[in-house]
C-alpha cells in the first residue's frame, strides 16, 4: 500500500505528458495576408490554417517571428523548428532540402506599379489631344469648302443658296454639315448636273470623314492607355525594378535577364517603392493586392494579370512525420468545408 502511493504521483505525472497538447515549434516571417501580427494578435490565412490543423491534431503552437524569409527557411533546413508557415512557394530547389505539405493556396506573380506611371485611358482627355482637334480643324475647313463649292455651282439654280458671298459662308457649311450627317435636305436638293455629282461625291465621303474620327478617337485613347512606360513583364528592361532576394519572383527575374534591386523583407522593399528608389516591384500577387488595398494606392496599382502560376504550402524538415498529419488534416478540412470557409474570410469567394 505504501508502495502504491509512493508510485501514483509518478504515474499521474506521466499519464499528463501523454494527454498534454504537443508543443510544435513555427517559424514565420511578415508577409500579409498570409502571415502577420493585429492587435498584438498573431494572425494571417497560412497562421489561422495552421491554428485549425493543430486544433484538430492537438498541437500547442509556438511561433517564432523571423526578420526574413531565409532565415524562417534555414530554421526549417537545420530542423530547429517543426514547421514553417507564410506564403512559401512549392519549388523544386526547396523540396529537395525540405519537405512540403499539399499545395494550401495557388498565386502567382504580379507587377506594382507607381501611381505615377499609371495611364488610365479616358475620352475627355481623347477628345482634347491636339491630334484629334487637328482631324476636327481639318474636317470643318473640308466641309467649310465643300458647302461654298456648291454655293458657286447652284447660287442660280437652288433657291437656299441664292444669297450674297458675305451671307452665304455659314448657311453652305450648314448645308454641307447636314449632308454628311443627315444626307441633306430634302427640298434642298441640288438643281444643277455638276452639283448634283458633287453632292453625291459628298455624301459618299462621309461615310469615310465618319470612319476617320472614329479610328482617331480610338486612336488616341488606345496610345494613351500604352503611354504608362509599363504594361507587361517585357516593359522591365532598364526600369528600376525591386524583388525580394532569394523569392520566386528574384529568380524570375534572373531567368529573363531582367536586373532588379534585392531586399531581404518586405517592408524594406515597400519602403524603398514609396520613397521612389525603385518605380516597379514585381512579386506575390496576393501580397501586393493586399498592399494596395490596404494603404498602398496612394503609391502605386497592380497591373496586367498573374503570371507564373506557383502553389504555396507549408514546409517541414525532411522525412518529418508532421507532413502526413497536416495533409491528413487539410484533406478534412476541404472535404467539410472549413477550408474553403476560411478561405472566403480572408479573400472572398474562391475560382
Amino acid at each position: 500500500m505504501r508502495a502504491l502511493r509512493l508510485i501514483t504521483p509518478f504515474l499521474f505525472l506521466l499519464w499528463s505528458n501523454v494527454l498534454a497538447a504537443q508543443v510544435v515549434e513555427v517559424n514565420t516571417v511578415t508577409r500579409p495576408p498570409f502571415s502577420m501580427i493585429e492587435k498584438g494578435r498573431e494572425t494571417g490565412f497560412s497562421i489561422e490554417l495552421l491554428r485549425e490543423i493543430s486544433k484538430r491534431l492537438d498541437w500547442e503552437l509556438v511561433i517564432h517571428r523571423k526578420d526574413s524569409f531565409s532565415d524562417m527557411l534555414s530554421g526549417v533546413r537545420d530542423a530547429e523548428v517543426d514547421l514553417a508557415a507564410a506564403n512559401i512557394s512549392i519549388t523544386a530547389a526547396r523540396e529537395a532540402e525540405m519537405d512540403f505539405s499539399q499545395p494550401v493556396f495557388e498565386s502567382g506573380l504580379q507587377i506594382l506599379v507607381h501611381v505615377d506611371d499609371v495611364s488610365e485611358p479616358s475620352l475627355v482627355n481623347a477628345l482634347m489631344s491636339w491630334d484629334l482637334a487637328l482631324a476636327i480643324g481639318l474636317a470643318f475647313l473640308l466641309l467649310m469648302v465643300g458647302g461654298m463649292f456648291m454655293w458657286a455651282l447652284e447660287r442660280r439654280a437652288q433657291p437656299y443658296f441664292d444669297r450674297p458671298l458675305k451671307e452665304a459662308w455659314f448657311p453652305s457649311f450648314w448645308w454641307a454639315l447636314n449632308l454628311v450627317v443627315n444626307g441633306g435636305f430634302e427640298e434642298r436638293v441640288p438643281r444643277t448636273a455638276v452639283g448634283r455629282v458633287f453632292g453625291v461625291m459628298l455624301v459618299l465621303s462621309s461615310l469615310f470623314i465618319v470612319s476617320i474620327f472614329v479610328a482617331k478617337i480610338t486612336a488616341v485613347m488606345t496610345v494613351e492607355a500604352i503611354s504608362g512606360s509599363i504594361t507587361s513583364v517585357n516593359d522591365l528592361y532598364g526600369k528600376r525594378t525591386g524583388t525580394i532576394e532569394a523569392s520566386t519572383a528574384a529568380n524570375f527575374l534572373q531567368r529573363r535577364d531582367i536586373d532588379y534591386q534585392g531586399y531581404n523583407s518586405l517592408e524594406e522593399l515597400l519602403a524603398a517603392f514609396e520613397a521612389g528608389d525603385i518605380r516597379v516591384v514585381v512579386f506575390d500577387a496576393p501580397v501586393l493586392n493586399y498592399y494596395v488595398q490596404h494603404g498602398g494606392s496612394a503609391h502605386g496599382r497592380t497591373i496586367g494579370s498573374v503570371f507564373l502560376r506557383e502553389y504555396y504550402g507549408f514546409v517541414f524538415p525532411q522525412g518529418s512525420a508532421m507532413t502526413e498529419q497536416v495533409n491528413r488534416s487539410l484533406l478534412e478540412m476541404q472535404e467539410d468545408g472549413s477550408y474553403e470557409a476560411l478561405y472566403h474570410s480572408w479573400f472572398g469567394r474562391m475560382n
